[in-house]
């Protein structure tokens, strides 16, 4: 069944693409989300995750062939498996970053991509971690859009305000534009001190920016060519690399180089091209916790947001988050608690965006909570990491029937299984044998080998590693059931 909206992606036909961002860092939701499981991959608003309501509310514009996710390699395999599981055609609608640089080259490079055979074809770009609650306010917003794109505008969209938030970006409209459905932009503001907000909030003319756009794919690139001169020649580089033998090496050589800056900073408050249409379609841009209560709208009587396993007594408009442990609070007010296995946050909600700090002290001393968490979910069941030390490393690791891991391979460690649970099926090297509970085998460092649950009930096995060196990239694919990279 065809979702309302769908009459938008017919205005322009095949020449309406759209641009998913997906390359989140992880930080703003931390200990929730981390390196390798950013915002745009939790439930934060519903049963889905953000990035899996962003595309299904997509679906509602173009077809799955025209909507592309541009993610870094480093969150592909997650993001991927996300998204097929909801519509299996999201297999290869990848564009894939080597490294995180920002929203500039981010989109740059989807344009060259998407404007490769049409480069007049109109380019909607959208978060993976926004929440609109009213998607056909936001269809008609993308319909008046068009036009204006269309005579070489770049087209954002604004937000009245209703408070003076210092963590949005800001704009000033100008006069309507000819098309009657968008205004031009005169200025626009990086997150301003907060007597600045309410200075823009009082007169009425400035709007926040939500950071999806629409624009000609051939516009945003002469723009950045003015703006942003070497990103643009870096770009070019790959425009000529791509569909050949060279495109990844190319890619990866001129990542290497490009500046890191984003969209807003880099080109929309430098270009003349810039516009906007004013629109309500019940945008949010959750960006900390203390403001996870208008994402899920779902409060008691004393504001308070508690999710999980929680027993509170008389606090007030508290976030508090329990992963598994009992998390129990008493007379807590605009505070945030959030517990998971392995990390515990407290902060006053006022100081939430204080947060990127906590992540930025655990990079310096290379701490494991800033990246995952003790237990990682895989498109063929999980791992826990029990204990970990100074050559080894312990894991539990549950295998859902009828599921098995790739047949794969480890440089630098070798692997002990006891099975506690479940009958496996074991390939290693040219033999393929059942081990039972209670039973164990090996698996010699630079060895081919798999885990597999034959039977219908979860595998459940003790995982012991021994090497100099036991990290997730340690690891060589040659078949996988779920089209993982071949390495890491």
């Amino acid at each position: 069944m065809k979702k309302k909206g769908d009459d938008v992606g017919k205005i322009i036909g095949k020449k309406l693409f759209v641009a998913v961002l997906a390359g989140g860092s992880g930080t703003r939701f931390w200990p929730l989300s981390r390196e390798l499981y950013p915002k745009q991959v939790l439930k934060l608003a519903g049963q889905e995750t953000l990035i899996q309501q962003t595309v299904q509310r997509m679906n509602g514009l173009v077809p799955p062939e025209q909507i592309s996710i541009v993610t870094n390699v480093r969150h592909l395999d997650e993001i991927k498996l996300q998204l097929t599981s909801i519509n299996p055609r999201f297999k290869e609608q990848f564009i894939s970053e080597p490294e995180a640089k920002n929203t500039a080259a981010a989109i740059g490079l989807a344009a060259v991509v998407l404007g490769q055979s049409h480069p007049d074809s109109i380019m909607v770009v959208v978060s993976a971690d926004h929440v609109v609650r009213k998607p056909q306010a936001f269809f008609k917003a993308i319909r008046q859009a068009i036009p204006a794109a269309e005579h070489g505008y770049l087209v954002t969209f604004g937000i009245k305000p209703d408070r003076p938030d210092t963590g949005y970006g800001y704009f000033k409209i100008g006069k309507r534009l000819s098309s009657k459905t968008a205004f031009g932009v005169s200025r626009f503001v990086e997150k301003p001190q907060l007597n600045v907000a309410r200075q823009y909030l009082k007169q009425g003319d400035y709007y926040w920016n939500n950071g999806i756009f629409v624009w000609q794919c051939r516009t945003i690139l002469n723009e950045i060519k003015s703006c942003l001169p070497d990103l643009y020649e870096g770009l070019i580089e790959i425009q000529k690399a791509l569909n050949t033998p060279k495109e990844q090496a190319v890619i990866q050589a001129v990542y290497r180089r490009l500046p890191s800056i984003s969209i807003d900073h880099g080109v929309l408050s430098h270009s003349k091209r810039a516009a906007a249409v004013l629109t309500d379609f019940g945008w949010a841009d959750v960006g900390s916790w203390a403001a996870l209560g208008e994402l899920r709208q779902r409060q008691d009587k004393k504001h308070n947001v508690i999710s999980g396993n929680v027993l509170d007594l008389e606090s007030r408009n508290s976030v508090i988050y329990a992963d598994q442990r009992l998390v129990a609070t008493i007379g807590l007010e605009d505070m945030v608690v959030v517990d998971t296995a392995d990390a515990t946050l407290v902060c006053p909600k006022d100081r939430a965006q204080d947060i990127k700090r906590i992540v930025d002290l655990l990079k310096q001393r290379q701490a494991k909570e800033q990246q995952i968490h003790t237990t990682v979910n895989r498109p063929w069941g999980s791992y826990t990491v029990l204990e970990e030390g100074n050559g080894y490393k312990i894991k539990r690791i549950v295998v859902n029937p009828g599921a098995r891991l790739s047949l794969q391979m480890h440089h630098q460690r070798s692997e002990h299984w006891v099975v506690v649970t479940g009958v496996a099926q074991v390939t290693c090297g040219d033999r393929v044998y059942e081990v039972k509970r209670n039973e164990s085998t090996y698996v010699p460092v630079g060895t081919k080998h798999r885990l597999a649950n034959p039977g219908k009930d979860p595998l459940q096995i003790i995982e012991v590693q021994n090497g100099d060196y036991l990290g997730e990239d340690d690891i060589v694919r040659f078949a996988d059931d779920f089209g993982r990279r071949p390495h890491g």
